[in-house]
């Protein structure tokens, strides 16, 4: 849960640079705050994960992003849980590669339309599109887990005051405030990277950053929910 205030997290990084509004703006400070939550969801799609109905396609092939039914700032599927519909008694969903349905039902794609859901197969190369099986009807509804792109502050300068300004809360939950305040570092020691002091700043607050947050690779092996390919 986010409580902590976008005018918080900004004082915290003022304290560390020594700084208040002078080298860096925090209109400036703001903006890479926008750009650090935007880099955690990518390396850990789980930090603004949804929970949501899903309405399908007709057919197998199915977009997270569909203007019908689907979520126009979704990032990535991360799971899919059971059937929505009383209709399809609402049973699991279960992940299966799709070399699996290519291998013994060749003709999977093209099979009688229905709104009881029984596989999903998703590659992680392609995040945002993902298919069912048997062929969903226009009215299938699955509950599924994805990763939605975070929204951005666009406080002005009176509202970034650290006193008077506005009780914006951040977009991440609060366990995230250490690598977003690194983040902001990071890219604040970068501007002056022309001194070597700072320069050794940005470095070091780069390995914190991903030290704290892991590496995409490792993340992607572990979220996918697809284990054996496309």
């Amino acid at each position: 849960m986010a409580t902590i205030k976008v005018i918080e997290i900004i004082s915290r990084v003022e304290a560390i640079l020594q700084d208040a509004d002078v080298r860096w703006p925090r209109l400036e400070l703001q903006k890479w705050l926008n750009e650090a939550y935007l880099s955690i969801v990518l390396l850990r799609p789980d930090a603004n994960a949804k929970c949501a109905t899903f309405t399908c396609a007709a057919g197998t092939k199915q977009s997270l992003t569909a203007s019908s039914g689907g979520f126009p700032t979704a990032l990535r599927l991360l799971d899919i849980s059971r059937n929505v519909l009383a209709a399809s008694d609402r049973k699991v969903v279960r992940v299966v590669a799709r070399s699996v349905l290519d291998d013994q039902r060749p003709s999977w794609h093209t099979e009688t339309q229905t709104n009881n859901i029984q596989h999903y197969t998703h590659d992680p190369r392609n995040p945002k599109e993902f298919y069912v099986y048997p062929p969903a009807l226009a009215t299938a509804q699955l509950e599924l887990i994805y990763t939605d792109a975070p929204g951005t502050h666009t406080l002005t300068q009176s509202e970034l005051h650290p006193t008077t300004g506005s009780a914006e809360v951040i977009k991440l939950d609060d366990i995230y405030l250490s690598p977003l305040t690194d983040w902001i570092l990071y890219r604040a020691y970068s501007k002056d990277a022309e001194y070597g002091v700072n320069e050794q700043r940005a470095g070091a607050a780069f390995q914190v950053f991903n030290a704290a947050i892991g590496t995409k690779t490792q993340v992607d092996a572990a979220s996918s929910p697809s284990t054996g390919g496309s």
